[in-house]
């Protein structure tokens, strides 16, 4: 049929950089491999289920687009394979085309001519159709990235100054020029330095001095001896940018030090070889101590995620929070949301993930997936790829917008930022809220003894974990790094118990502190209690040490039961009648926490940066100080002195407009900023976190200091009655010697019909009944306790 539509919508090709959401609908999961197919609209490229849903329809009364192309893919019957599989040399997988696998059908059809198909060679069709086939889809783009390394050069490469050259030893007689080692030797280019690499992912062995010699004289760019090759490849590493890089004159810098690569032989694994290598064992065990199969669970809530290339710290974090009655309530709802840009609706793609997860449509076995190629027989599903809402949650942060492996808690605060403050229709909550709850500070000057409290609200805590060697005859292991000397640390701490974590969280430090009533440079106890608890409560355990500058993971086993226990010995006490406050009026300007200062400066950094990264970042996180740090070495005024102005010195002037614009841009409103800015001395940076972490109790009448409330205060989040049982529910697991590297999973108590309460496992698509838990709890990197009372 000739469709008077084709012209009159003015098609046009998706550009290169335009998203065609060809494979999945953006409101389910339902997509091309279903039955009635995709209809991807011809307009906007957005793609809508044809199916009973039939969200393509609900698209085209929204937007008015009338033109789809409906897309089926079919699967071919596997061909027998006549050649061996090609070796991984790069890291990089070569997949199958989709032609290779797939039979694909489209037609096109207008919903203004009563959903009619249309002649496709009407007007410009084949070449929008052939622009839609031919895009890169979101869950290809995010594939590509994930599996290929870029790297570049850096000034350090490109503007390398050498030393006088001199010829080395031939490489079979080289050694590092601090120890005895032979491999792993990173041959400085500046000055041609010796030195042994770090250990690398517990398969090569290293003492550091490669990097002990970049600390000595700061000669920032080393080549991997061992890996040099005839056709001019090898490692390189820049240690002042503290990354690989790439070298475009490698063959000229190493021939001044006599090196001929035309006649280097490669004896070493490449980096890249060995993090292939590595990624490979990241896998938690499948099978029981007997050596069976774990059993595949299929079935609503039993819905794994595809792994789109290290996003295995989202997708554990996704179940444990769609295993929760609060985000099951608010976003497992039957209603569809009416947006024109679904993929790029945060209340969309979270019910898309709701329902993904929850309804049990998805959960099916597929023959292609196993749970090894040694079990061929157990197949497990093929999982949901959150493509669309990876790619929303990440738009426009450093870290989460890349396909880098990230930390899974700190997915989670940011996962709870975007949340609240996105617009929650129709009257429904914002689910962060059971998390929240209001800790109290208590600080005592320990001259006059006078009081003063604080009350802050969180959505969690992070609990430091307590770190007790066990004497071994192999005692410097722990101090290597890499996956295999992780595994002997297990052996070498003493365990822990949670409560124990929990004890140290609110234990009293002494603290520096100007107190306002004795005279300055006093001291001061400082804790912390809570005044009210969660319904959820999420702790971070932190496990790490810094080696060489780099956070390196301990495996302190910290003892976590099934059963209910008592927070109620964490609750405030009631304040004491005889306390005497100081005087309020007087309030110093802002106070560092010397405690992580003195660490901070143990390891290298001078004072004033430490006192700006911890005014930046809350004051109470020697971990997200340095973090803050790192990311602002290279600030011009890093190092100029500031003024930490009290909140009562800011207090009399009118916030900055300009600030105040910039807030409202996030979507605060105009009393919410001004508030936020008179509370932290007018820092946006430090406004928006101060607005994350205070979303309750802020509005144009408090800003103005007239409270449209006369009768009660606004109520605090959380609860403060006895008793509080508190629950495990999920935990989020990590393996690996770094955040950076390694594997995440998730393991969540769930009723499964014919099996009862037990633990899953939630590893990427696969899904089964879990085994050894109970060892797994002791090295969880994050908790989630639900209130059992």
């Amino acid at each position: 049929m000739n469709c008077q539509h084709v012209s009159a919508a003015r098609l046009t090709p998706p550009r290169a950089t335009q998203a065609v959401h060809r494979e999945d609908c953006t409101q389910c999961f339902d997509g091309i491999d279903d039955p009635e197919g995709l209809n991807v609209c011809l307009s906007c490229f957005n793609g809508g289920c044809a199916g009973e849903r039939d969200h393509a329809v609900l698209h085209h009364l929204l937007s008015q687009h009338p033109l789809v192309l409906n897309i089926r893919r079919t699967k071919k019957p596997k061909a027998e394979r006549t050649e061996p599989p090609k070796k991984i040399s790069k890291l990089a997988i070569e997949a199958e085309s989709e032609s290779d696998k797939y039979d694909t059908h489209t037609t096109v059809m207008c919903y203004e001519c009563d959903g009619k198909e249309v002649e496709r060679t009407s007007g410009n069709l084949p070449e929008v159709i052939d622009g839609v086939m031919k895009a890169m889809t979101f869950a290809r783009q995010t594939e590509v990235q994930a599996w290929e390394q870029e790297m570049t050069s850096c000034e350090h490469t490109l503007c390398l100054q050498q030393e006088a050259p001199r010829k080395l030893e031939s490489q079979n007689l080289a050694t590092c020029s601090a120890c005895d080692l032979q491999e792993n030797l990173w041959l400085c280019l500046q000055c041609g330095n010796l030195g042994c690499g770090r250990a690398q992912f517990g398969v090569v062995d290293g003492s550091s001095h490669g990097l002990a010699h970049f600390d000595a004289t700061h000669h920032p760019v080393s080549v991997k001896l061992g890996s040099i090759t005839p056709e001019g490849t090898a490692d390189v590493y820049c240690y002042a940018c503290n990354d690989e890089k790439t070298d475009a004159e490698l063959a000229t810098h190493l021939a001044h030090w006599g090196i001929n690569i035309a006649e280097r032989e490669k004896t070493e694994k490449s980096l890249t070889e060995m993090q292939i290598e590595q990624n490979l064992r990241w896998e938690f065990s499948m099978t029981s101590e007997d050596g069976k199969e774990l059993k595949p669970l299929m079935g609503k809530g039993l819905t794994g995620l595809k792994n789109l290339g290290n996003s295995c710290y989202l997708a554990s974090i996704l179940q444990c929070l769609f295993a929760l009655p609060v985000f099951r309530k608010r976003y497992n709802l039957p209603d569809r949301p009416e947006s024109l840009a679904p993929a790029d609706d945060l209340e969309t793609q979270l019910r898309k993930l709701a329902d993904g997860l929850l309804s049990g449509r998805y959960a099916r076995p597929d023959a292609d997936v196993t749970a090894s190629e040694y079990s061929p027989e157990i197949p497990h599903q093929r999982g949901l790829a959150p493509a669309m809402f990876k790619a929303l949650i990440g738009k426009g942060h450093e870290e989460f917008s890349t396909m880098r492996q990230q930390d899974a808690f700190e997915f989670l605060l940011h996962l709870f930022k975007l949340i609240s403050r996105s617009p929650h229709p129709g009257g429904l909550e914002d689910p962060v809220s059971d998390f929240r709850f209001v800790l109290e500070q208590r600080l005592q000057c320990m001259g006059c003894s006078k009081v003063r409290y604080r009350t802050d609200i969180q959505d969690n805590i992070s609990v430091p974990v307590p770190v007790r060697r066990i004497p071994t005859e192999s005692s410097d292991v722990e101090m290597k790094e890499g996956g295999e000397e992780k595994d002997k640390n297990k052996g070498v701490f003493e365990p822990v118990t949670i409560k124990e974590c929990l004890d140290i969280f609110i234990a009293d430090e002494i603290v520096g502190f100007n107190c306002p009533s004795c005279g300055k440079d006093a001291k001061a106890t400082k804790r912390h209690a809570f005044k009210t608890l969660p319904e959820v409560l999420a702790v971070n355990a932190r496990r790490f040490e810094f080696i060489n500058w780099v956070p390196t993971k301990l495996d302190v086993p910290v003892a976590v039961g099934d059963e209910p226990f008592l927070l109620d010995d964490y609750l405030a006490k009631p304040h004491s009648a005889d306390e005497e406050l100081l005087p309020e009026d007087a309030e110093p300007g802002f106070q560092v926490d010397e405690g992580i200062v003195g660490q901070l400066e143990a390891m290298g950094f001078p004072r004033m940066r430490a006192e700006k990264a911890l005014y930046h970042t809350g004051n109470s996180d020697p971990e997200a100080a340095m973090n803050w740090l790192f990311a602002h070495m290279d600030d011009p005024d890093i190092d100029a002195p500031m003024s930490f102005a009290s909140k009562k010195e800011s207090a009399g002037a009118e916030p900055d407009e300009e600030k105040v614009s910039m807030l409202g841009a996030m979507g605060f409103t105009a009393g919410q900023a001004k508030k936020a800015l008179k509370e932290t001395g007018g820092d946006v940076e430090r406004a928006v976190e101060w607005l994350f972490s205070h979303p309750d109790g802020m509005g144009e009448d408090e800003v103005m200091g007239e409270s449209a409330d006369t009768g009660a205060s606004k109520k605090e989040p959380g609860r403060s009655e006895k008793p509080a049982h508190f629950e495990l529910q999920s935990i989020v697991c990590h393996k690996g010697g770094s955040i950076h590297a390694g594997h995440y999973v998730a393991f969540v108590r769930k009723e499964v019909e014919e099996e009862g309460k037990i633990w899953v496992l939630f590893n990427d698509e696969k899904v089964v009944k879990a085994s050894d838990v109970e060892e797994m709890k002791k090295f969880a990197y994050v908790y989630f306790f639900q209130r059992s009372n």
